[in-house]
């Protein structure tokens, strides 16, 4: 199912250009370019996540984000404040928003801290399983340790790499997603860090990667783990 992410930006260039780059990374963005407008369509669209821009012309993203909160609706709010302006930024925290991003921004990291906002809202509905049998090997998602006979070749990233997988079992987790929650957004780490990881899960827990029963790479996108509801 796609994400939906409403865009609130009165400044069409900048409106047009973040729309675009996310439609590109596979969201369904609908645009607001009013405060006046933006809780209406809240109601109406029922988005995954909000990109509210703080200034805004009828009434401010600060008010939007009040009229939000106080319906009860928590979808994650990403806000848009100017370079240096503290205190809108520290406010809409205060107000409930999630995070927030100073203009001007890179469309990269806009798209980071919207993949990472969903991310934690599908953790905080379906969390990864405290505890995690494949094959022979027992994994520990608290303590990010492996047991069994073929554990001693997995590292606590390696273990952590699952656990993230096992959070969103049955879906598609791009390797980009992985690095960022498992390293960071600021890591060197390379996208085939990732797959060096899973090559280890794999030996250790016997997949195949021809035939995988758990670990199974979807071709240019990422990874996903198979395993019954647990």
């Amino acid at each position: 199912m796609t994400d939906r992410v409403l865009l609130v930006e009165d400044e069409a260039s900048l409106a047009r250009g973040v729309a675009d780059y996310l439609r590109h990374a596979g969201y369904d963005v609908q645009h607001v370019a009013r405060g006046d407008a933006a809780f209406d369509a809240v109601r109406t669209l029922q988005p995954d996540l909000i990109v509210l821009d703080i200034m805004l012309p009828a009434r401010s993203g600060l008010d939007v984000l009040r009229d939000v909160r106080e319906a009860g609706i928590a979808v994650p709010v990403l806000i848009l404040t100017a370079k240096g302006d503290v205190v809108d930024r520290v406010r809409g925290l205060e107000l409930g928003a999630d995070d927030y991003v100073p203009k001007p921004f890179s469309l990269r990291e806009l798209l980071a801290r919207v993949r990472a906002l969903l991310r934690r809202a599908r953790q905080e509905t379906r969390p990864a399983p405290d505890r995690l049998v494949l094959g022979e090997v027992t994994f520990d998602f608290r303590a990010l340790t492996a047991t069994g006979p073929t554990a001693a070749v997995l590292t606590s990233r390696d273990v952590l790499v699952l656990r993230i997988l096992a959070a969103r079992r049955g879906e598609i987790v791009t390797r980009l997603d992985i690095i960022e929650e498992a390293c960071g957004l600021d890591s060197e780490s390379t996208l085939r860090t990732v797959d060096n990881h899973v090559v280890a899960l794999r030996r250790a827990i016997g997949d195949d990667p021809r035939r995988p029963r758990f670990l199974h790479t979807v071709r240019g996108e990422g990874y996903r783990l198979s395993l019954p509801e647990v």
